[in-house]
């Protein structure tokens, strides 16, 4: 059986001391991370496709400099500031809370930001950041939690044990929260596990039901009332948001260990996997599963996080080559055309957020660059976040006038990082012919 390291993407023996407790060791940095069971379902990718994860790529240490660069044939979107163009950008940062372990994960939804570090889940008032309550602390079987979504009053986490579990706020006066599902369901399971048609290979001498990962569920989206998951397993699953059923389930979506997923607003899927592809899934009306619609393949290492504008028409994708990559859809097709990169971070990027012209990548070189997004189409890096001592694994919006939404010039984001620091930022921008705020200035380098 293959191990790996609690940062899938880009492997590291420095990374070891920041492992969480749960039997998972680090692989040499040298090469990627690969899923151990094979990947299963009705559909499949590629019929064509290997069933060996690809194994001829390779991703540095998080550590070292000498991460790949993205090709040289893609154009930068990068553009110095000019007069018409330039900003004020000042900055102000205090930590938050300081955790024992790493954060894998953070996510904002209704008043609350939550904050995850290993199996545990702490929540906290995403205006004041005074700590609410926490849960998941006792059930260390789960592993880490890899991520979360919100499906109208439920709070949606996937973990390391290839579940994902389901939260209702139970008492809103005292804040405490109750789990009420654990996918796959129990009902699902046993509506299935009488006919040996259900059950597929996922490694030597051992099957599992085709509505089941077989691994760490690295990723999950929601839409209407849908639910996507991904999975180190390789393989993309649908389950319906009323009942909790999986419905769909792609075999071999890629070659390798999905670490990203993303959905468009009109049901368009977008997956980012260690394989340095992005696939992008859709569901035509007259078919009654997903296909694959496109291929995106100009990353030359692991892809490790996906991000959409509001209307879906710019993706961006963040690989262990260090290069954020801007995707734009084209007018006439249903999938994305490469625009540009952004490059300057000095490692793997590990996380990404879009926030009105504002684009915020996280990196495993310990720093979180902010790029504005000009008129034309071009970027800028307003300025450099620095503090933290480990790599930045997440990011998000925490403004006080909504997800997404940037008011009147001031973002609030926070970010999590390896080093178990919570920090939060305000950013605000203002015009060069704006009377300059009383702050510290910190500018790209």
């Amino acid at each position: 059986m293959r191990v790996r390291s609690w940062l899938l993407p880009c492997s590291t023996a420095a990374a070891t001391s920041a492992a969480e407790p749960n039997n998972i060791k680090s692989l040499q940095s040298s090469s990627f991370l690969i899923s151990d069971a094979s990947s299963f379902s009705d559909t499949s990718a590629n019929s064509s496709s290997s069933s060996t994860p690809s194994s001829d790529t390779s991703c540095s240490s998080l550590q070292s400099n000498l991460s790949l660069q993205s090709l040289p044939s893609i154009p930068s979107l990068q553009k110095l500031p000019i007069a018409s163009d330039s900003f004020h950008v000042t900055l102000s940062q205090f930590p938050v809370a300081s955790f024992k372990l790493p954060i894998s994960h953070l996510a904002v939804h209704g008043p609350y930001l939550y904050v995850a570090t290993a199996h545990e889940i702490n929540v906290y008032d995403r205006l004041t950041f005074s700590h609410v309550t926490g849960f998941n602390a006792r059930d260390s079987s789960s592993g880490s939690v890899k991520g979360f979504a919100f499906l109208r009053r439920e709070i949606l986490t996937s973990h390391q044990d290839g579940k994902i579990r389901v939260w209702n706020l139970l008492d809103k006066k005292n804040n405490q929260f109750k789990l009420v599902n654990t996918l796959p369901t129990v009902n699902d399971r046993l509506r299935r596990f009488i006919l040996p048609k259900n059950y597929v290979n996922v490694r030597r001498h051992k099957k599992l039901l085709w509505i089941q990962h077989a691994d760490a569920v690295t990723g999950l989206a929601v839409n209407n009332d849908s639910i996507y998951s991904v999975s180190w397993d390789r393989s993309l699953k649908i389950w319906r948001g009323s009942d909790h059923r999986c419905i769909e389930s792609v075999k071999a979506a890629h070659e390798d260990a999905i670490n990203a997923v993303a959905v468009s607003a009109g049901g368009t899927v977008y997956t980012g996997s260690a394989d340095r592809k992005i696939r992008v899934w859709a569901k035509p009306e007259a078919e009654k599963r997903h296909v694959l619609v496109a291929t995106l393949e100009k990353h030359k290492s692991a892809v490790n996080a996906l991000a959409l504008n509001k209307d879906g028409s710019l993706l961006f994708s963040g690989a262990c080559d260090r290069s954020v990559l801007v995707w734009e859809r084209e007018d006439s097709a249903n999938y994305m055309a490469v625009i540009g990169a952004l490059r300057g971070h000095k490692n793997a990027i590990l996380c990404l957020i879009y926030v009105s012209d504002l684009l915020l990548s996280g990196s495993a070189d310990r720093t979180v660059r902010v790029w504005r997004r000009g008129g034309d189409g071009s970027f800028n890096c307003l300025t450099v976040l620095e503090g933290h001592k480990k790599p930045v694994k997440s990011l998000v919006v925490v403004s006080s006038e909504g997800e997404g939404m940037m008011s009147n010039g001031v973002v609030s984001v926070c970010s999590g990082s390896l080093d178990g620091e919570l920090k939060a930022w305000k950013i605000s921008l203002s015009n060069l012919n704006s009377p300059l705020p009383n702050s510290n200035i910190m500018n790209c380098s």
